[in-house]
């Protein structure tokens, strides 16, 4: 990946220093696990779970695609097949907490779930062994997913007649299969961290959070991209209004999600289930709350809008990396207090930055392998005339 003067392109620059943060971020962050082990097993998983809403959600939004259709779609593809290839990566980093689930959950440390006789009825689906299993299943039927519709993406490209109907044959059961395994991955690697506490609408809380994240990120990697053929004789406004219209609906279903699961717990008022919100509203918390509702909906959702923002690409990367910036707060939000004592430490910073620099890395290396638009699709021709 050079340019004519076989200097490295701006891509590869760009690759070498998030390879360079992540790897500084791990090391740092595997020295602090000798001295607190506990805090290390925390700060990762919160790090893992914010990266890995990029490409799930990234793989929701492809297969949406897939079905039906849509100019909004060609245009970002290619960047959310780079993001769903980086799934196996994602596997990977997955091991290492299953050498720490005695520190991030109850259900795992075998005095403590003995003791308690809730835990001890939850004990025949929260174990290590089956832990471990469904997680596995999980992180295969997604890389699989993940790879064949990359792998069709790419025969299409070389005009293959069969490639699109398999793309949407498979996407149509897929979806299906992405929202149940993500429900129940939602519930064994997050909100088991509190087993006392349930909510049946947490697992379609962490999906919509995903397309959130995976739409604002590919939203702010095409406005940095857009500059760079084939974008720049392609993008038109429209392509950025459309994508600020899916925005502003993914926006509002988080915010009635998150409504509704308050709404609920609040009008029940009931002793296994509000102490999930009391945690989460007192303290260092306390303000957190406020700040979600005026900036992860109030400022966006006024914003969106508006048509004129929507169709410049330079209001709407700064729209979108202010969401993927609350999304960020929204996950600490979610995760960190349910940690006994648990406060703001210096290791969910640098795993952020660990975790999220090789990541990043590995989704510009993919994301180099392959033409930045699909070269056969079936709005490809029609996007040259109807944008002209």
């Amino acid at each position: 990946m050079t340019n004519g003067a076989g200097k490295p392109t701006a891509t590869e620059r760009l690759m070498r220093i998030a390879f360079t943060i992540g790897a500084m971020g791990l090391v740092l962050c595997l020295v602090g696990a000798l001295f607190d082990g506990r805090q290390f097993f925390r700060s990762y998983l919160l790090a893992y779970v914010f990266w890995f809403t990029i490409p799930m959600g990234s793989l929701g939004i492809l297969m949406l695609h897939h079905l039906v259709g849509g100019a909004w779609g060609w245009v970002i593809r290619r960047l959310l097949e780079a993001a769903t290839s980086t799934l196996p990566l994602l596997a990977l980093l997955f091991v290492p907490l299953l050498f720490g689930l005695e520190e991030v959950y109850p259900w795992a440390r075998a005095q403590e779930a003995g003791a308690d006789e809730i835990l001890r009825h939850k004990l025949g689906y929260l174990n290590a062994p089956f832990f471990t299993a469904r997680s596995a299943f999980y992180l295969v039927l997604w890389g699989a997913l993940a790879y064949l519709l990359s792998r069709w993406s790419r025969e299409q490209d070389r005009s293959s007649p069969t490639a699109e109907r398999r793309m949407r044959r498979l996407s149509a059961p897929g979806l299906g299969l992405y929202v149940l395994s993500m429900s129940f991955a939602s519930v064994d690697w997050i909100m088991s961290i509190e087993p006392h506490w349930f909510s049946t609408i947490y697992g379609v809380m962490w999906i919509i959070n995903q397309a959130v994240a995976a739409l604002a990120f590919v939203i702010l990697a095409l406005g940095c991209l857009e500059a760079r053929e084939p974008f720049s004789s392609r993008l038109r406004p429209d392509h950025f209004h459309d994508l600020g219209n899916l925005l502003l609906a993914f926006v509002l279903l988080w915010a009635y999600m998150a409504f509704s699961q308050y709404l609920i717990i609040w009008s029940g008022n009931l002793a296994e289930e509000i102490p999930w919100y009391l945690r989460r509203t007192a303290g260092q918390w306390q303000s957190v709350p406020v700040v979600l509702i005026l900036f992860h909906f109030v400022v966006p959702f006024v914003l969106l809008l508006m048509r004129d923002i929507k169709r410049r690409s330079k209001a709407l990367l700064w729209i979108a990396a202010g969401i993927l910036g609350m999304r960020l707060v929204d996950t600490f939000w979610l995760i960190v207090p349910g940690f006994e004592g648990a406060a703001l430490h210096w290791m969910d910073l640098a795993l952020i930055a660990g975790i999220g620099g090789i990541w990043l890395g590995v989704f510009l290396w993919r994301l180099e392998k392959s033409p930045l638009l699909p070269l056969v699709a079936p709005l490809a021709a029609e996007e040259s005339v109807s944008h002209a």
